[in-house]
C-alpha cells in the first residue's frame, strides 16, 4: 500500500505543472484545501522523498513479459490461407491502376534521364565488367593453360586442381564486380536512378557468380574437371538451365523491390511475384522433359512409363510448391522443398566425393570402395546438410530452438529430445562408416598377393581373419551406445536398463550355456592364431578350406565341394595343414636284385632335375632325396623317399616326382616289384593241357 501510494505521488508529482504556469493560474480565492491535499503536499515537501521519487523516475520501468507465441491450430492455417487467397482475388482489379502509377511516378522520377538512359547506363556497366573479365582472361592466359595441363591422376593433384579452379573462378567474379558494380558506385548518382541501376547490376553479378559456380562444378567444356560426375550434354544442359533460372529469380526479385519502392501495395506486390514465379515453373518444368536421358546401354531399358514417370511426378511436385507458395503455406512449401532436394542434395554431394577422392587409376567412382577421406568428407557433408535443413524448417515453421532447449514442458522435453537423437544419430552413423572405410581399406590392402611363407603374407591372412569380427563388434558396440544415449536424452534412466540387461544376461547365459561356450571357444581360437581364412585344417571327421567364420562357428568347405558349418564349441583339436612347411613320403617296391646303391643315385638325380623346373622351385624346400630301405617285403623292397614343400604344394610336386622316377627307372633297367603266382607239377606243363582238351572232346566209353 505504502509503495503503490508512494507511486501515485510520483504521478501526480510529475503531472504538476511548472511554477510560470502555477501562478498564471491561481487557485481561486476561498477555495478550501482539503486535508489530504495538504498531507501530500507536505509529504512531498520532504527531501527524502523528492530523491526517491528522483530515482524512481530514472529507474527504467521493467520490459512487459513477452508473449509466447501459440503454434496455430490447422483450423487457423486453413482459415489464414482463406483468408490470403481473398485479399489477392480482391487485390487483382487493382493491378493495372498500380502498375501505371508506378511507371508514372518512375517516370517523373526519371524526368531528365529517361529509361532509355538508364537501360544504357546499365549496359554500359555490364560492357565495363565483362570487359575486366576479358582482361582477367588476358592476364590469366598462362595461368589458364597450365590449369588445363594439370594431371589428375592421383587425389593429392585433384584437390590441387579443384583449389587452383576455385580461385581462378573467384578471380573471374571480382573481375566483373570490379568492371560493372565498383565504376558505378565511383561516381554520384540521384537516389532513385542509382538504386535502380546497383539493383540490375547486383543481379546481373549475381547471375555471374551462378555461371561461374556451375562452370567450376559441372565444366561442361572439360570433363577432365568436372566435379559432379555427368555426360558432356547433360552437363552443358543444366548449366544453361542453372543460369536462366538464377537470372530469371534475381531480375524479378528486384523488380518487385523496386515496384515497392514505388509505392505499389504488398498486394499487388504478390501478384507481381507470383506471377514472375509462373516464369520459374515455366523453366522447371521445360528443364524436366527436355534433360538429356540416359543411353539405353548405360542404363537398363524401363519402358515408356518407366521413361515419363519421373519426369510427371517432378512436374506435379513442381506445380505443387508453386501453388502452396500461392497460398502462403509456406511451412508446407519449405517441408516439401526439404523432403524432396535433401536426398537429392546428399546423393549428389557423395558422388562428387566419390568421384574427385577416387582412388589413383579408377576412372569410376563406383569401381573401388571409397577411400577413408572421400567417407569423412561425404558423411561430414550429409551430416552439415541435414543440420541446415533442420535449421531450415525451424525458421519456417517458426520454433524458437534457444528456447526450447531452455522450456520445460513436455512438449519441449520431447523436441529437445528428439533434436538430441538426430544428433547422435549423426554422430553414431559418421563414426561408424569412418571405421568401417578404415576396416575395408585394411581388408582391400591384406587382398594383395604374395609368398606363403612370407611373413607379411601371414600377417595379411591374420588381419582378413580378425577385421570382420572387428568390424561386427564396433558396430554392435556403436548401435547400444547410441541406443543408450538417445534414451538417455528422451529423459529415460538408463541406470536400471543397464542393470536389467545385465540380470538378463546372466539369464540367457544359464539359458544358452552352449552358445556362451562356442563365442568363447572361438575368442580363445582367433587369439591363438590356429586358423585363418583360406587355411586347409582338420578337426576330428570334419576338413577343409576356412571360408569364414562368425562368433559362434566357422565355416569349412571340403576339396570334393561339401561345406562344414562347425560350432567353435565341437571343433576340438585343429590340424593346420596350411602352415609352414609339409614333408611328403614317397614309397616304391623295386624286385629283390635290384641294385640299392644305383637307386639312390637316380633319386638324388631326380630332386636336383624336380627342383630345377620353373614351376616348383619357388615351393621346393628341401628336394627329393632317398630315406633307404623302408623294410623287405613279400614279392619286393620297399624304398621310402622323402621332399619338404610349401603347405598345398605337395600333390602336384608328387605326381610329377613319380613319373620321373618311373621314367628314370625303367631307362636304368631297375623294374618296379608285383606280385606273381607261379603254378609247377611234375610233368611237362604243355602235355598236360594238351591230353586235357583231347579228354574233352574224346566221347565217353559205351556201357557194357
Amino acid at each position: 500500500m505504502v509503495a503503490a501510494g508512494l507511486t501515485l505521488a510520483a504521478l501526480l508529482w510529475a503531472a504538476q505543472p511548472t511554477p510560470s504556469h502555477a501562478q498564471s493560474n491561481p487557485p481561486a480565492a476561498g477555495e478550501p484545501t482539503p486535508a489530504k491535499v495538504k498531507e501530500l503536499l507536505d509529504l512531498l515537501a520532504e527531501p527524502a522523498v523528492r530523491d526517491w521519487l528522483v530515482k524512481q523516475r530514472a529507474t527504467p520501468a521493467p520490459p512487459p513479459a513477452a508473449e509466447t507465441p501459440s503454434s496455430p491450430s490447422l483450423r487457423e492455417r486453413v482459415a489464414g490461407v482463406r483468408e490470403h487467397l481473398a485479399t489477392l482475388a480482391a487485390a487483382v482489379p487493382t493491378v493495372p491502376d498500380q502498375l501505371h502509377r508506378a511507371a508514372s511516378t518512375l517516370m517523373l522520377e526519371l524526368d531528365e534521364q529517361g529509361l532509355l538512359w538508364v537501360l544504357f547506363l546499365i549496359a554500359c556497366f555490364v560492357a565495363l565488367g565483362v570487359g575486366a573479365e576479358r582482361l582477367y582472361y588476358y592476364l590469366g592466359e598462362r595461368v589458364e593453360r597450365w590449369i588445363i595441363a594439370l594431371s589428375l591422376d592421383s587425389v593429392e593433384q585433384r584437390l590441387r586442381a579443384v583449389v587452383v579452379r576455385l580461385a581462378y573462378g573467384t578471380g573471374i567474379v571480382a573481375a566483373f564486380a570490379l568492371g560493372s558494380v565498383g565504376a558505378f558506385l565511383v561516381f554520384k548518382w540521384p537516389p532513385l536512378l542509382g538504386e535502380i541501376v546497383v539493383s540490375y547490376l547486383v543481379a546481373l553479378l549475381i547471375v555471374r557468380l551462378t555461371l561461374v559456380a556451375s562452370r567450376f562444378i559441372l565444366a561442361p567444356g572439360g570433363e577432365r574437371f568436372r566435379i559432379l560426375p555427368m555426360t558432356t550434354p547433360t552437363a552443358y544442359f543444366w548449366h544453361r538451365r542453372l543460369g536462366l533460372l538464377v537470372g530469371w529469380l534475381a531480375v524479378g526479385w528486384v523488380t518487385v523491390d523496386l515496384l515497392g519502392r514505388l509505392g505499389v501495395t504488398p498486394d499487388v506486390l504478390r501478384i507481381v511475384a507470383y506471377t514472375l514465379g509462373l516464369g520459374l515453373l515455366a523453366i522447371g518444368l521445360e528443364a524436366v522433359w527436355r534433360q538429356p536421358r540416359p543411353l539405353p546401354e548405360a542404363a537398363p531399358a524401363r519402358g515408356r512409363l518407366g521413361t515419363t514417370a519421373i519426369p510427371t511426378l517432378l512436374s506435379v511436385y513442381f506445380v505443387l510448391l508453386w501453388l502452396l507458395w500461392v497460398s502462403s503455406a509456406m511451412p508446407l512449401f519449405w517441408l516439401a522443398v526439404v523432403v524432396v532436394g535433401l536426398p537429392l542434395a546428399m546423393v549428389a554431394t557423395q558422388h562428387a566425393v566419390n568421384h574427385i577422392l577416387r582412388p589413383p587409376g579408377a576412372a569410376d567412382a563406383g569401381a573401388e570402395t571409397p577411400g577413408l577421406y572421400a567417407v569423412s568428407l561425404g558423411r561430414g557433408l550429409r551430416a552439415a546438410l541435414i543440420v541446415g535443413a533442420v535449421l531450415l524448417l525451424a525458421n519456417a515453421w517458426h520454433v524458437d530452438l534457444a528456447e526450447m532447449t531452455a522450456g520445460d514442458t513436455l512438449t519441449t522435453r520431447l523436441v529437445r529430445g528428439a533434436l538430441n537423437i538426430v544428433v547422435i544419430a549423426l554422430v553414431a552413423d559418421f563414426a561408424w562408416h569412418v571405421l568401417k572405410a578404415m576396416i575395408d581399406r585394411k581388408l582391400g590392402e591384406t587382398q594383395a598377393a604374395g609368398h606363403v611363407d612370407d611373413e607379411d603374407a601371414r600377417r595379411r591372412a591374420r588381419l582378413r581373419t580378425l577385421l570382420p569380427i572387428l568390424r561386427n563388434v564396433l558396430f554392435a558396440v556403436l548401435v547400444v551406445m547410441a541406443l543408450l544415449m538417445a534414451l538417455a536424452s528422451v529423459g529415460i534412466e538408463i541406470g536400471p536398463l543397464i542393470a536389467g540387461a545385465g540380470v538378463v544376461g546372466v539369464a540367457i547365459g544359464f539359458g544358452a550355456q552352449t552358445l556362451v561356450r562356442d563365442i568363447f571357444s572361438g575368442m580363445f581360437y582367433l587369439f591363438d592364431d590356429a586358423f585363418r581364412v583360406g587355411e586347409y585344417v582338420q578337426s576330428g571327421s570334419y576338413k577343409g578350406v576356412v571360408e569364414s567364420f562368425s562368433l559362434r562357428s566357422i565355416k569349412l568347405r571340403h576339396h570334393r565341394g561339401p561345406l562344414y558349418t562347425v560350432p567353435f564349441g565341437v571343433l576340438g583339436a585343429i590340424q593346420n595343414m596350411s602352415r609352414d612347411w609339409v614333408i611328403d613320403k614317397l614309397s616304391v617296391g623295386v624286385t629283390y636284385d635290384t641294385d640299392v646303391d644305383k637307386v639312390k643315385k637316380l633319386v638324388k638325380q631326380i630332386g636336383k632335375e624336380l627342383q630345377a623346373i620353373p614351376e616348383f622351385s619357388p615351393h621346393i624346400l628341401e628336394p627329393l632325396k632317398m630315406q633307404g630301405v623302408e623294410q623287405f617285403g613279400d614279392f619286393a623292397i620297399q624304398i621310402r623317399m622323402k621332399i619338404k614343400t610349401k603347405p598345398g604344394e605337395q600333390f602336384t610336386i608328387r605326381r610329377r616326382a613319380l613319373a620321373m622316377i618311373k621314367k628314370a627307372f625303367e631307362a636304368n633297367g631297375i623294374k618296379f616289384a608285383s606280385p606273381t603266382v607261379t603254378v609247377a607239377g611234375g610233368a611237362d606243363p604243355s602235355a598236360a593241357a594238351a591230353q586235357q582238351a583231347l579228354d574233352l572232346v574224346r566221347p565217353p566209353p559205351a556201357a557194357t
